[in-house]
């Protein structure tokens, strides 16, 4: 499921992605929307320049989050949450303000009301990725592999992994210990750019990253690991014991498990090759 998306005030875009389990909104979309400068970026940095002269708290609420540019590319920006951009707003003179927090709070509803009953987050990703042509048996998988990614983030955040630098590696030591490439090997194996690499994989890459990740779970919590040293060295085993098993199931299939097919690919063209057999 995306975890990016762009809406739309009074016909500008404004980008925003989810982290931390909440939206974040681009302060310089939010500057544009706000003021139309020709420059938001400019805007936005002498704006936060004298915030900081000010010791104005504000700019402390701005998280650095890759966001998709206007050329494809993916560039560390300037986001803030939900109550960041309200403070945010307050330092903007513009007649829109009152318009554009109405417009905030209907754009971050639905996550909030996600977050407070999850069974409605859970509904909502079935339902998207069914409309996808998912078949139920793969959907139920990958709602458990989130599940389990869930758990596992949050072992990590209270075990001292603070920085999304800290997520990325460890991730990284799962998947090669599991599959033997990283996550971005592993895109690039498949031929995917800006897609969500798990929903692209098959029952078996599902099931094997899941084992990887829940074994890494279970070695934190038996060994009560902290520090994101010893979180990396649990990752390693949790994603060792993963990889046996798919080594062992390798030699009993005699194919490799991990493949260059995309999951989502490979049905949508089984769909049109059928679909095109109909018409004959």
């Amino acid at each position: 499921m995306e975890t990016m998306q762009i809406v739309l005030f009074k016909g500008k875009k404004i980008r925003k992605i989810l982290y931390q389990n909440e939206w974040w909104f681009s302060v310089v979309d939010v500057c544009e929307g706000l003021t139309e400068s020709p420059n938001a970026g400019a805007y936005w940095r002498k704006l936060k320049q004298r915030l900081l002269e000010e010791s104005n708290e504000v700019v402390t609420f701005c998280h650095g989050l890759k966001l998709p540019a206007s050329d494809g590319k993916f560039y560390e920006t300037d986001c803030a949450n939900t109550e960041g951009i309200f403070r945010i707003i307050q330092s903007i003179p513009s007649p829109k303000a009152e318009p554009f927090k109405r417009w905030l709070a209907k754009v971050g509803y639905e996550r909030v009301k996600e977050i407070e009953d999850p069974e409605l987050g859970t509904k909502r990703t079935r339902m998207l990725y069914k409309l996808k042509g998912y078949s139920d048996g793969w959907v139920e998988k990958r709602m458990r592999g989130i599940a389990i990614r869930e758990e596992l983030t949050d072992e990590w955040k209270n075990r001292g992994a603070k920085e999304e630098r800290d997520y990325e590696i460890l991730t990284a030591e799962i998947s090669k210990a599991t599959f033997g490439v990283t996550p971005s090997e592993y895109k690039k194996l498949k031929g995917l750019k800006r897609e969500n690499l798990r929903d692209h994989m098959d029952d078996f890459e599902l099931i094997f990253n899941m084992l990887g990740e829940r074994s890494t779970t279970e070695i934190h919590r038996q060994e009560k690991s902290e520090g994101v040293i010893k979180l990396e060295q649990d990752a390693k085993r949790g994603g060792k014991i993963a990889g046996n098993a798919r080594k062992e199931l390798e030699k009993e299939l005699e194919r490799s498990v991990v493949s260059k097919n995309s999951f989502l690919k490979s049905r949508e063209n089984k769909k049109r090759l059928t679909n095109e057999s109909n018409d004959k």
